[in-house]
């Protein structure tokens, strides 16, 4: 009998960006609901690594660091994993610090404009949400309204009021995803795009912007993904084949505040080895 495939799940988030688990309490759930390999992947930080190292090594969890760059394409807001970048990068933790103190600001006008129309909100409310050194963002908000008992989960206030159609809705910065995956490279990383055609967006990411991405040294599709559907994985894998990009798949796991569960997708470790071959090496996968 072989033995069982590892599951390889290439895209959480803890309370460094907009999870509800610690790094630590990340990794020991992973490792609880049987993740060989995890990817901590927070957005636009790396503030989550040391702690998410420290209890991999101590659970026998595999950990790959990575960031998750939120990038802006006209109205729409399109995510990049990048994996294994080099945290010493000045020019991308430059991006990335940019991007984390625009969405603050954007945040409080968000907050304003809906407490002006009578939704029970207020800033403060959103900041106690954020967790220290987290990067603030809409989530907060629906954790606000969830703690004061205007909603019961974070899909009713993204449905309702923190959509990017919203009347709420206010831009912030972010590099546009060309530019995110020449930072990613030029950071030692490997880039790949999450969740490419995602039905609760709508057609944003046409396959010209994906061929403009591998230009500029994207590696790979999150094709298997909750927001997929089999036409939209039929889609991923077919451009991938004619790039020659690689596939990946991963939970978005964001604790209780998404209904993604970890290792509901997973990634073929031919995949990871690819991912690791691609990198510089600066930044290692973690093995315990």
């Amino acid at each position: 009998m072989s033995p069982a495939a590892p599951v390889i799940d290439l895209h959480t988030h803890s309370t460094a960006s907009d999870g509800t688990d610690t790094p630590s309490e990340l990794v020991a759930a992973a490792q609880q609901a049987g993740i060989d390999v995890l990817a901590i992947t927070d957005h636009d930080t790396v503030a989550g690594w040391a702690e998410a190292e420290q209890a991999a090594r101590h659970l026998g969890v595999t950990l790959v660091r990575g960031i998750e760059v939120s990038t802006a394409y006209g109205h729409a807001s399109i995510h990049v994993l990048g994996y294994l970048p080099d945290p010493a990068d000045e020019t991308l933790m430059g991006e990335l610090a940019r991007a984390r103190d625009s969405r603050a600001t954007r945040l409080e006008r968000m907050v304003d404009l809906m407490a002006a129309d009578g939704i029970p909100i207020t800033y403060p409310e959103v900041l106690r949400q954020v967790a220290p050194g987290a990067t603030p963002g809409r989530p907060h908000i629906a954790d606000a309204l969830i703690a004061n008992g205007t909603i019961r989960h974070r899909d009713e206030a993204f449905r309702e009021w923190l959509t990017n159609e919203s009347p709420y809705y206010v831009t912030h910065y972010s590099p546009d995803p060309v530019r995110a995956c020449e930072l990613v490279r030029r950071a030692g990383g490997v880039p790949v795009l999450a969740h490419p055609f995602t039905r609760t967006r709508g057609a944003t990411v046409t396959d010209a912007l994906i061929e403009q991405m591998y230009a500029a040294g994207l590696a790979g599709l999150e094709a298997f993904h909750r927001d997929h559907g089999p036409a939209e994985v039929a889609r991923a894998e077919a451009l991938a084949r004619r790039l020659g990009l690689l596939v990946t798949g991963a939970s978005d796991y964001h604790g209780v505040g998404k209904h993604n569960v970890l290792g509901e997708h997973s990634t073929e470790p031919e995949v990871l080895a690819a991912i690791e071959a691609q990198s510089s090496g600066v930044t290692p996968v973690v093995r315990p």
